[in-house]
């Protein structure tokens, strides 16, 4: 699959992001690439745990499903983040996920 984001790749149950987190920013949204990366800035400061979990919110509200269907896999205190996300399929997050 040619045209596949490179920040994006499928998993048993659904998919996994590559994302690259800028907290601290003036509102949430997408922003687009960074190197292999989703770029996506994070209104919320990055302390006790608040961006991420403002990442994780943004994430399950773009692609319609559930927060519980988020997890934080990697990079807790580092910019550079791994998301799964169950319950939704490489095609639908791809475009859900496509930077404006």
């Amino acid at each position: 699959m040619s045209n596949q984001p490179v920040f994006l790749s499928a998993t048993a149950g659904g998919v996994r992001i590559q994302v690259h987190a800028q907290p601290g920013a003036s509102r949430s949204q997408i922003v687009g690439l960074h190197g292999e990366a989703l770029k996506i800035k994070i209104k919320a400061p990055p302390e006790d745990g608040r961006a991420n979990e403002e990442l994780r919110r943004m994430l399950a509200e773009t692609l319609n499903v559930p927060l519980s269907s988020v997890t934080l896999v990697r990079g807790a205190s580092s910019r550079q983040k791994v998301i799964e996300v169950v319950g939704v399929d490489l095609a639908s997050a791809a475009q859900l996920l496509a930077p404006n």
